[in-house]
């Protein structure tokens, strides 16, 4: 009879050659078997270095599916733009545009071209990225941004905006 063992493992990181598994609780959303049945979570230690933010991200926000990609930018400041709509035609059959961007000159970008996030630093005390402009296409708004990786490998996306804030999770694919 075979069984299987959950171990309540967090992380489980490769340091210079050598494997690192850091325990501390269960829980885990993603898992690895290894041959002994055991499992170990596959989530990286997200935060700890700059471009760790680059990537794709899964994003599903007020009824928009959507994927996104985070690039570091000649600057060295990273920035987020989208690269797929669920729902990109609109009823008639056209490609959906951002119609409420505040700035009317990109009226006309479309709905899986348009630049989310701006100008994002990354803070090395604090292991997160901030002092950047995120924009809400569905709301028409720009407010200030600040990411971080929750302990799980999600990122917090939070926008804020004269006391106001909100903060969205999106899902690193890649």
């Amino acid at each position: 009879m075979h069984t299987k063992l959950i171990l309540p493992v967090v992380f489980l990181s490769f340091v210079c050659g050598g494997m690192s598994v850091h325990a501390a609780g269960a829980g885990l959303p993603e898992t690895v078997e290894i041959s002994a049945g055991i499992y170990v979570s596959s989530s990286p230690d997200l935060g700890d270095a700059p471009d760790d933010i680059v990537g794709e991200y899964y994003v599903c926000h007020e009824g928009e599916e959507s994927r996104v990609r985070f690039s570091k930018m000649d600057d060295g400041t990273y920035s987020a733009q989208v690269i797929w709509v669920r729902n990109r035609l609109d009823e008639n059959g056209n490609v959906r545009l951002d119609e409420k961007n505040p700035d009317k000159s990109l009226r006309n970008v479309e709905c899986d071209k348009i630049v989310l996030i701006e100008g994002l630093v990354y803070d090395v005390k604090k292991q997160r990225w901030s002092g950047g402009k995120i924009y809400d296409p569905i709301r028409g708004i720009r407010a200030n941004a600040t990411c971080y990786f929750s302990p799980e490998g999600v990122l917090n996306v939070k926008g804020s905006l004269m006391g106001f804030s909100e903060t969205v999770h999106w899902k690193k694919e890649k």
